[in-house]
């Protein structure tokens, strides 16, 4: 996966968006200053680990079982 930059942000923003960005909304996202969130940045990297995961190789879910309370 490519690193996140500020011009993919803004072509998706500009394909997808409802609403206008501003510019600083754009960089934080990018290059999170505030420190508030994670970096999105962080989050894709996160999220391109879980795609990665082979499921084959994960034993199934345990049953689900229905409690008496239910």
């Amino acid at each position: 996966m490519e690193k996140l930059r500020k011009d993919i942000v803004t072509g998706i923003v500009k394909q997808f968006a409802a609403y206008p960005w501003q510019d600083e909304e754009v960089n934080e996202l990018v290059d999170p200053r505030l420190g508030i969130i994670t970096g999105f940045q962080e989050l894709l990297t996160k999220l391109e680990v879980i795609r990665n995961i082979d499921l084959g190789s994960q034993p199934p879910a345990q049953a689900v079982q229905k409690t008496e309370a239910e």
